[in-house]
């Protein structure tokens, strides 16, 4: 490995012995589905935003745990205060948090580098602000190839997608995706993994209300995506920093 792209890799925090081994290519594992039965790991997807505390509490209220992929600077900037202490209320209630990447780029059109970049700002971000490093990644537009994976392989990640698709992301109508809900439920599959987005006001009032009460009716358990694959959520869990100057989209 040439030495520019060794230094290259430390300025991301890698150790040597992680660029070692990007040496080699390996690749994360993807996950398209859970793993424990009977569970369900509903997703959400381009936060933090101002819908968080409602569908925390919703989630709450009816004992499940949910996952929020959060980008670092797309609908809001990560370091806003009010959006800093959203995601500290979220993780605080026991949901797991999880990278979208800063920009919500789609990976796959970008260099090794820009890869990283996009990775390493959301993990010092939540590092920063609840003290925990992601184990867990979801590509945005769910858009990957093995440069992506070998570079999340790199910095300890897996990817996560999704086997079903709410919809929400496409502007479809609430009644729509309620009724989905309802079909793929009454199939009652042995688990489910359901993309959602942070930013629908519908998904936030209307659906998750709902679903959520449905399918704790149906006898799933609604637990984090780390839950449902019997793996840990983080690579490292500690004590969240103090806001300066560097603090900043």
């Amino acid at each position: 490995m040439k030495t520019s792209s060794i230094v290259v890799l430390l300025s991301f925090g890698l150790s040597v012995s992680a660029v070692h081994r990007h040496a080699k290519r390996q690749l994360a594992q993807v996950f398209s589905s859970c793993t424990e039965p009977n569970t369900v790991a509903i997703t959400f997807d381009d936060g933090p935003y101002i819908y968080a505390r409602e569908i925390s509490d919703t989630l709450t209220q009816q004992d499940a745990k949910g996952t929020f992929f959060y980008n670092g600077n797309n609908w809001d900037c990560i370091y806003d205060q009010n959006i800093m202490d959203d995601v500290r209320y979220v993780y605080n209630q026991g949901h797991q948090v999880a990278s979208h990447t800063w920009r919500h780029a789609d990976l796959a059109t970008l260099s090794w580098d820009e890869v990283h970049d996009e990775m390493w700002r959301v993990e010092q971000a939540l590092q920063r602000i609840v003290g925990v490093v992601p184990a867990f990644m979801r590509p945005p537009y769910g858009s990957y190839n093995d440069n992506v994976r070998a570079a999340s392989s790199v910095r300890g990640q897996s990817l996560v997608i999704w086997d079903f698709d709410a919809g929400d992301g496409d502007k479809k109508p609430p009644a729509d995706t309620i009724r989905a809900y309802t079909d793929t439920i009454n199939q009652h599959p042995s688990t489910i993994l359901p993309l959602n987005h942070e930013t629908s006001e519908s998904t936030a009032h209307q659906v998750i209300p709902k679903v959520v009460k449905e399918l704790r009716e149906a006898g799933y358990r609604m637990v984090t995506v780390a839950e449902c694959l019997g793996m840990d959520p983080y690579q490292s869990v500690g004590e969240p920093g103090y806001p300066d100057e560097s603090w900043h989209c």
